[in-house]
């Protein structure tokens, strides 16, 4: 990849190294990731290797022991309290393996609560999340997700992810609990509503099927550790 400035990507990491509390030992380390805006990522990584740990770096979700983390050029772990939470609200989007709804909420509540953080005026909310809902044939917003099917409450997920339009989607192994055919599906609907609303993708998976949809496939090994610091540990 030709070099870039840290501004016009959607992510670039930097010498990053994360260590455990407890256990003493770096558990990862990366000397480069950078991904442009649009672009689609597959991670690659066996279980263990430290996948979920490194989305949850540069989430924001927790610190890590030394390196840098910049979305949209701006600078993650700079940010504090509730500045990193608006940040990562207007600019990162999640989609969990286990979806992390919220649970005696509907469909629409789930996402409104995402566009909590949102640019968009508030009085068009209602509106932008029942369209996005409907876009991804979620039929009916108003039900608690807890009596939607699994494909339902991904939809849901997916929605929620991208109803801020944030700059960068994170979908943490998001087939992993699927059987093959769902899990087609699914990595279909995250890609394509990602290009929609403009959002770079970093997926992480371990299933070597995933591997044939994306054009840019990357292995966490590979990455190569941070300048003077190996990986001694391993991540979630």
């Amino acid at each position: 990849m030709i070099a870039q400035p840290a501004e016009n990507l959607a992510l670039e990491v930097r010498g990053l190294e994360f260590r455990y509390r407890s256990g003493g030992g770096f558990a990862l380390s990366l000397a480069n990731l950078a991904i442009r805006p649009g672009e689609q990522v597959l991670l690659r990584g066996g279980s263990g290797t430290g996948k979920s740990t490194l989305l949850q770096v540069i989430a924001g979700l927790v610190d890590p022991s030394g390196g840098t983390v910049r979305v949209a050029g701006t600078d993650v772990h700079a940010l504090r309290g509730a500045a990193r939470d608006r940040f990562r609200g207007t600019h990162v989007g999640m989609i969990f393996q286990t979806f992390n709804l919220l649970q005696g909420f509907s469909a629409l509540e789930n996402v409104l609560a995402a566009l909590m953080f949102s640019e968009l005026p508030r009085n068009e909310h209602r509106q932008h999340a029942v369209s996005l809902l409907r876009t991804l044939n979620v039929p009916n917003p108003d039900s608690p997700v807890e009596t939607m099917s699994v494909g339902q409450q991904q939809r849901v997920a997916v929605a929620r992810a991208v109803a801020c339009r944030p700059t960068l989607v994170l979908a943490d192994e998001p087939t992993a609990s699927l059987d093959p055919e769902n899990a087609s599906a699914a990595i279909e609907l995250i890609q394509t509503t990602c290009a929609q609303n403009g959002a770079a993708l970093l997926c992480t998976s371990h299933d070597p099927a995933m591997t044939s949809r994306f054009s840019r496939v990357e292995s966490l090994g590979a990455l190569g550790p941070a300048p003077d610091r190996g990986a001694v540990g391993a991540g979630a």
